[in-house]
C-alpha cells in the first residue's frame, strides 16, 4: 500500500503514523496551492505552547504546488531556525540532528515542493523510514485500483482534530510538565524528543484505535 499526500512542510506526525506501515509515498505536486495549510506551515511545541511556523511564498492566483516559489520575505529562515533551536535545544536528540536541518535554513529561494520533499527525505532517513521513497507523479490516478490510500486531507489543520486520523500516543516532550502532552505536532517534535525510538512511537500510534469525536 502506498500513501498519496500533498508535499507538506515538516509534516504532522499522523502522516508518518500511516507511512510507518506503507510501502511508500506518492506526492501530489499538481493540485493547486492552498493557503493556511501544512503545505507551508508546521506546528512545534514551545515553552508557551504550540507555535506555527509559516514559509512565505510567491503566489500569483491559482498555481500548482510544483510551481510555487519560496519567498525570502521577513528573514523567515532565520526566524524558523531560531524557533526550532529555542524549542528543542534541551531535547535529548536535537544536538544529534541539528546539522541535518540547519543547512535548509541557510539556503535562498527555490521551490516549496522541492524544499518539503528534501526535508521529508531527511526525516525518513533519520527515523529509519528511508525505504519509503518519495515519488512525484500526476494525480490522475485510480487510488483503489493501485492500492493507494489518499491522505491529502491531512494538509488541512482541522482534519487533525476531527478524529478521522490516528493520533500520536504520548511520548516525552520537553515542556510536557508545563503544557501537558500535545499530540499531532510536526514530525521534528517526535524526532528531536525521541530520536530513533520515534519509530516505536509511530508503531504504537499505528496500532491504536481511532477515537471518534
Amino acid at each position: 500500500m502506498h500513501i498519496l499526500s500533498h508535499p507538506l512542510y515538516l509534516a504532522p506526525i499522523p502522516l508518518y503514523i500511516q507511512l510507518y506501515s506503507a510501502e511508500g509515498i506518492i506526492i501530489d505536486g499538481d493540485s493547486p496551492f492552498v493557503k493556511q495549510t501544512f503545505r507551508n506551515r508546521t506546528l512545534i511545541a514551545t515553552e508557551r505552547g504550540v507555535q506555527a511556523l509559516t514559509i512565505p511564498i510567491e503566489h500569483n492566483g491559482s498555481q500548482a504546488m510544483r510551481d510555487v516559489r519560496i519567498s525570502e520575505h521577513g528573514n523567515w529562515r532565520h526566524l524558523h531556525w531560531n524557533a526550532l533551536v529555542s524549542a528543542y535545544r534541551k531535547s535529548p536528540f536535537f544536538d544529534y540532528y541539528a546539522d541535518d536541518f540547519a543547512h535548509f535554513y541557510e539556503e535562498r529561494g527555490g521551490f516549496l515542493l522541492d524544499f518539503n520533499i528534501r526535508l521529508h527525505n531527511v526525516v525518513g532517513e533519520l527515523l529509519g523510514l528511508d525505504n519509503k521513497a518519495v515519488i512525484t507523479e500526476k494525480t490522475a490516478i485510480n487510488t483503489e485500483k493501485n492500492n493507494i490510500t489518499d491522505l491529502r486531507q491531512i494538509a488541512e489543520p482541522k482534519e487533525l482534530t476531527n478524529g478521522k486520523y490516528k493520533s500520536t500516543v504520548p511520548y516525552y516532550q520537553v515542556f510536557a510538565r508545563r503544557n501537558s502532552f500535545i499530540p499531532n505536532l510536526s514530525i521534528v517534535d517526535l524526532l528531536f524528543n525521541m530520536g530513533p525510538e520515534g519509530l516505536i512511537t509511530l508503531k504504537d500510534s499505528a496500532t491504536e484505535p481511532i477515537t471518534v469525536k
